[in-house]
């Protein structure tokens, strides 16, 4: 059996130039579940500590930053648990990087038995007492010139009885990742012989299987930006020899502080600003981010300052966002002027949203949603398969509605003379 953790872009020095004062917050709370990552691995007893790329925000990092990180690697020396390190797009291995201008198991006082970083020039190590190769992945540039594993099958190394690898890089997904620096397939996954690759570069954890092989992004050990709500955890993985049939288990543990939640607050709810400020405070946390956006249709005599708002719950989370995405209203049975170009324009938007909603409602159940006394006699298909109402701008009618309502809050907003969140 071997036991392993995996952790990868924990990003430390990160600058957070869009936190000013609370930027070092932050960079601290990186070091924290850096330092709690070890301290699982310690007290886990595992054998291997993995870090699959950026582990430092830059290369540009002051020494004492560099020690500071070299002394947790010292620890687990002193437990006897082996590191192995690649670089990643953020520590990248060019001509000024980090892992050139420090000898990390010198900085640690221990030898490279206990720390390693696989380079092109390294690129991997075997190490006889766990019977495990493991290998990385790895180029000095950012942009790979091809795929880490084309032309790679770990079943022609005949030293190991275990076969893992360090990727720092995306999977591949058609349309979606195919710019990125470093990109690799599931088949290439599949092909490579390993029993465990371990990913980072996304910095929320997910896990997979290609082929015979077992494969993870660990994801960030604290979240780097707003919405990485997959972030904050380590992985265990064990390695297990059952009757010839290699099996990967993963554990995801917990070692960093942050939380994330997305809040959608109905406007209607809210009487007054300090309400609004009320309502929020209670969820106080200083390990929340808090991403909230109000919702619903606003009304005309409620009166908010989102940046007041921000001003005054910011001390109250780690971080704090409010936006609205809400739907400006008129007072109960009063609507601008027609000879008014705000009345003009609400009046042509809600006609055309009224003519999309009767279009879906047919979509979805058939003429007599839209006007009970139709009968539709000679269209027999299932409602879901007839089609919409002709839209002008030949767009899915759902879509354009959506459109609609965001340029009526957002045309209102501006004709009357408010602040616009985009």
């Amino acid at each position: 059996m071997l036991r392993l953790i995996h952790t990868a872009d924990v990003h430390l020095g990160a600058r957070h130039t869009d936190l000013g004062d609370r930027a070092a917050v932050l960079r601290e709370r990186q070091f924290a579940a850096f330092r709690t990552t070890v301290d699982l691995a310690i007290g886990e007893k595992v054998d291997l500590l993995l870090i699959a790329g950026d582990l430092f925000d830059s290369n540009t990092q002051p020494r004492r930053s560099v020690e500071r990180v070299a002394a947790e690697l010292g620890r687990l020396g002193k437990a006897s648990i082996r590191t192995v390190i690649i670089p990643g797009t953020h520590d990248v291995y060019d001509g000024a990087s980090i892992y050139r201008a420090y000898d990390l198991a010198a900085l640690a006082r221990f030898g490279g038995e206990w720390i390693t970083v696989l380079t092109p020039e390294n690129p991997d190590v075997y190490f006889e007492p766990l019977d495990v190769a493991v290998y990385g992945r790895v180029f000095d540039t950012k942009r790979a010139p091809r795929s880490p594993l084309a032309g790679f099958d770990a079943r022609t190394d005949r030293r190991a009885a275990w076969k893992v690898g360090l990727i720092h890089g995306s999977l591949s997904i058609p349309g979606k990742t195919d710019g990125d620096e470093v990109v690799f397939t599931e088949a290439e996954i599949a092909g490579s012989g390993l029993d465990y690759l371990a990913l980072g570069h996304w910095h929320s954890a997910i896990e997979g299987r290609a082929g015979n092989v077992t494969y993870a992004y660990s994801g960030a050990p604290e979240p780097v930006a707003l919405d990485q709500d997959g972030a904050g955890q380590a992985l265990l993985v064990t390695l297990d020899d059952r009757g010839g049939r290699h099996a990967v288990s993963i554990e995801a543990r917990r070692v960093g502080q942050t939380h994330t939640d997305k809040l959608d607050l109905d406007i209607g709810t809210i009487h007054s600003q300090p309400d609004l400020i009320d309502v929020l405070k209670r969820r106080s946390d200083a390990n929340l981010v808090l991403d909230v956006r109000l919702t619903g249709l606003f009304p005309d005599d409620l009166d908010i300052d989102l940046d007041e708002v921000e001003r005054a719950l910011t001390a109250s989370f780690l971080r704090f966002r409010i936006r609205d995405v809400s739907i400006p209203v008129s007072p109960e049975g009063v609507a601008p002027p027609p000879d008014t170009v705000l009345g003009a324009f609400v009046r042509a938007v809600e006609a055309r949203i009224g003519e999309l909603e009767t279009a879906i409602a047919t979509i979805a159940n058939g003429p007599a949603a839209a006007d009970p006394g139709a009968v539709d006699d000679a269209d027999t298909r299932p409602a879901a398969t007839r089609p919409a109402a002709a839209s002008p701008t030949d767009m899915d009618p759902a879509e354009e509605l959506a459109d609609l309502r965001e340029a009526l809050r957002l045309g209102r907003h501006l004709l009357e003379g408010r602040p616009v969140t985009l």
